[in-house]
């Protein structure tokens, strides 16, 4: 293992990591809320860490093997969860101990959307500001973890999808260098921000609000600058901008790029995976209008209002609330939350298993079936027109198996710290499928829970967003073997 190289990349990427404090900073003297020092502080620690961590081995040269992709990975989120988490200890306004500081940051980074701060209204814009921005840095990153270094090491939702999947994605990568790819997802990511904001601002919210709540919308975070989130503003336009734009960020980036260089809508309906998350999205959002609407709890107007948002906000793994949908009748609210395991597509800044993983299952379930009433037929696996081979679907399985093994290991350890069982099977779920909110006691925030269920909720938000094999990797004797 290259750990001289290792250790120079974290150095530089704190130091890099250390400038994303000052547009924070500026905000606070925009506005002038007191909190300039915070992250001036807070700019300054990680700094000089990250130049103390790279100053011994600056000059060490070196290829990386795709060991050291794994751990730099890994590394990549636990230190910048670290670094990220300074301004909320330092800052006098917050309060939060190093735990829940910790909790905030990494929750932010991983777009989870699981909070612990409550009173948002009232807090210095910058703090606002910072954690909407943690969110869409985490979003760009999980982006280009993804699409271009998860296939490299042999993991990912993209790995599957990418090099057995048909349609206008099948490309390896985007363009022939990671570094151009991670350059052109950065146009589109930023693009799409851009026009979130815009369509926030025409809508109706201020510039402030505009340009934060577009962070967390493109990056599928959750995080609001208010405690009621969306239902802040009661605007049915408001609600629908956020509704489009979280379908469009649910969508493979690739499949954006390829939309926007043919300048064609056409292919997202074109594309398998898109268009079963589509048909999920159309059959959930059914259900729920019609189960709200029979049930009394809203008018026919209003439940397809709500409904549409929340089936959108919790299928996407988003988190925004326009409604209380934890509170709503019958079997919806468990319905809802189940949907996250879906979530969306993969290439995106969605959570969950993706939906590629989801279809392959099924496919292969059905299959299985076919094979009970004709044992001596030949069923092939097909996803579009290409047919599946047995590697692609042993290894969504092996996904899937291993998804359930560990949920069902940190719900017990859950279980093992006090927490109810409501509580703690949802709190599972929306942090391994990095949703954010969940049913009962975590329903609105995580303020309440006990510090042993944070830092395990920690090691779950991680879990899900590297894709459960690249984290669970490193506890592997023969990963550390020479």
């Amino acid at each position: 293992m290259q750990s001289r190289i290792i250790i120079r990349i974290t150095g530089l990427l704190l130091m890099l990591f250390s400038l994303t404090m000052l547009p924070s900073a500026m905000v606070s003297l925009l506005y002038q809320d007191g909190a300039y020092e915070t992250f001036i502080i807070a700019f300054g620690v990680v700094l000089v860490s990250g130049f103390l961590i790279w100053l011994p081995v600056m000059n060490h040269q070196g290829d990386l093997r795709t060991r050291d992709g794994f751990v730099i990975t890994v590394v990549f989120w636990l230190v910048l969860g670290l670094a990220g988490s300074l301004p909320f200890y330092f800052a006098p306004s917050v309060k939060l101990d190093f735990t829940n500081a910790f909790f905030e940051s990494f929750s932010g980074l991983t777009t989870t959307g699981a909070t612990v701060i409550t009173g948002l209204d009232d807090l210095p814009q910058s703090i606002l500001f910072y954690r909407q921005q943690l969110q869409w840095l985490g979003g760009m990153g999980i982006i280009v973890l993804a699409v271009a270094i998860l296939p490299l090491l042999g993991v990912g939702g993209m790995q599957l999808y990418r090099t057995e999947t048909p349609g206008p994605v099948k490309d390896n990568k985007l363009t022939p260098r990671i570094k151009e790819t991670a350059k052109a997802l950065w146009y589109i990511y930023v693009t799409l921000t851009l026009a979130c904001a815009l369509a926030y601002f025409i809508a109706g919210m201020d510039v402030f609000d505009a340009i934060t709540h577009a962070f967390s919308t493109i990056a599928i975070g959750g995080y609001s600058t208010h405690d009621a989130s969306i239902a802040y503003f009661d605007s049915v336009a408001i609600e629908a901008v956020a509704v489009i734009f979280m379908l469009i960020a649910a969508a493979n980036f690739s499949l954006h790029f390829v939309a926007f260089r043919h300048r064609s809508i056409k292919i997202y309906f074109q594309e398998p995976e898109y268009r079963t998350f589509l048909y999920i999205f159309a059959v959930l959002l059914l259900i729920v209008v019609f189960t709200l609407w029979v049930t009394g709890t809203y008018p026919v107007l209003s439940a397809v209002r709500y409904g549409l948002f929340e089936v959108t906000s919790i299928l996407t793994t988003t988190g925004f609330g326009a409604a209380d949908f934890s509170s709503w009748p019958l079997f919806v609210p468990f319905m809802l939350f189940l949907s996250s395991f879906i979530g969306g597509c993969a290439g995106s800044t969605a959570g969950g298993m993706k939906v590629i993983r989801v279809m392959l299952i099924v496919k292969q379930g059905l299959r299985e079936v076919q094979r009970l009433m004709h044992p001596q037929g030949v069923f092939l696996l097909k996803v579009g027109k290409r047919t599946m081979s047995d590697n692609v679907i042993q290894s969504a399985w092996g996904f899937f198996s291993v998804y359930i093994l560990m949920y069902g290991l940190i719900f017990m350890l859950l279980l093992a710290t006090g927490l109810d069982f409501t509580t703690s099977w949802s709190a599972v779920g929306a942090c391994m499928n990095n949703l954010g909110p969940g049913l009962n006691e975590i329903a609105q925030h995580y303020e309440n829970i006990n510090e042993p269920a944070k830092w395990i909720l920690c090691f779950a938000m991680l879990l899900g967003r590297l894709e459960v094999f690249t984290l669970l990797v490193l506890f592997t004797p023969m990963f550390w073997r020479r």
